[in-house]
């Protein structure tokens, strides 16, 4: 009886240890909005061209915090406003957080090289306006954890859909991190610039 006793206690001890650790474990994470990755997800390898027709591949992610956005020239709302948020964002962050950003065209066949590069600069030429090929550019967008549909019509006007989200790669090329729009009525999804500077920080503190 005296050595079930002694074996139980020894169990309890171990078992409020784990949770007290669990605990204080849970307690330093990042209590934010955005969805955090614990484990973050590497990126396979790409190849895509940038405004000035340079390739682009996974290595460009690296050594460096990199925010991502979908979007294509004629966009109409969303891309214009959350670019310019991503700027504000970029003042904010990247004298203390050397960061990236990127504008990830999904409308390859009207936003050419020159294109993208005359839009981009309007928001900041230190930007990166990316894109290619259809069978490039979604394996990428989907490891992103971001989404696009477009249509296949003749057209030459026609709108593309397109996550209003921003993808967080860290300096090896991972995901760490998505920050979600916020949805109000009558509005169209945009991320929040000054909620996005705060979790980005406690992101990249927490996991640099």
């Amino acid at each position: 009886m005296k050595f079930l006793t002694v074996a139980l206690s020894k169990r309890f001890f171990m078992l409020i240890s784990v949770m007290l650790l669990a605990s204080c474990s849970d307690a330093t994470k990042p209590d934010v909005e955005a969805l955090v990755y614990e484990q973050a997800k590497p990126l396979s390898d790409f190849t895509l061209e940038d405004q000035d027709n340079k390739k682009v591949t996974k290595a460009t992610f690296l050594e460096q915090w990199n925010l991502v956005f979908l979007g294509y020239t004629s966009c109409p709302d969303i891309c214009p406003l959350t670019l310019a948020k991503l700027n504000a964002v970029h003042k904010a962050l990247n004298e203390q957080y050397p960061l990236q950003i990127w504008f990830l065209s999904v409308d390859p066949k009207r936003d050419t090289a020159d294109k993208r590069k005359a839009y981009i600069d309007y928001f900041n030429p230190d930007f990166l306006a990316v894109s290619g090929e259809h069978k490039d550019l979604f394996p990428l967008v989907r490891e992103l954890g971001l989404i696009y549909a477009i249509s296949d019509s003749d057209e030459q006007e026609y709108a593309v859909d397109h996550s209003a989200s921003v993808a967080m790669v860290d300096s090896r090329g991972a995901v760490r991190a998505i920050f979600k729009p916020e949805f109000k009525q009558g509005s169209v999804p945009l991320i929040n610039a000054k909620q996005l500077i705060k979790e980005f920080k406690q992101v990249a503190d927490f996991y640099k």
